[in-house]
């Protein structure tokens, strides 16, 4: 899938990941190839990502996701 992590202040990533953790309101939540069309609230913690099988991380301290057609954008604060 493409992932897009952005911030005010720059790109974070922006390519293609095999899987993306992302801290809800309601708890952890992974996101995968061709997952359900999907906006959350992100709350603080880690989004951790996953690129050719190494994983890396990023602390957040709140934002929002939405995943639709196999691209998953991805805004931080």
């Amino acid at each position: 899938m493409n992932l897009e992590i952005i911030s005010p202040e720059k790109t974070v990533y922006s390519g293609v990941s095999e899987s993306v953790m992302l801290p809800g309101i309601n708890g952890l939540f992974t996101i995968l190839d061709r997952h359900a069309p999907i906006i959350s609230v992100l709350t603080k913690g880690v989004v951790t990502y996953s690129v050719n099988g190494e994983k890396a991380e990023v602390m957040i301290s709140g934002g929002f996701v939405e995943a639709i057609q196999n691209n998953v954008s991805v805004c931080i604060e």
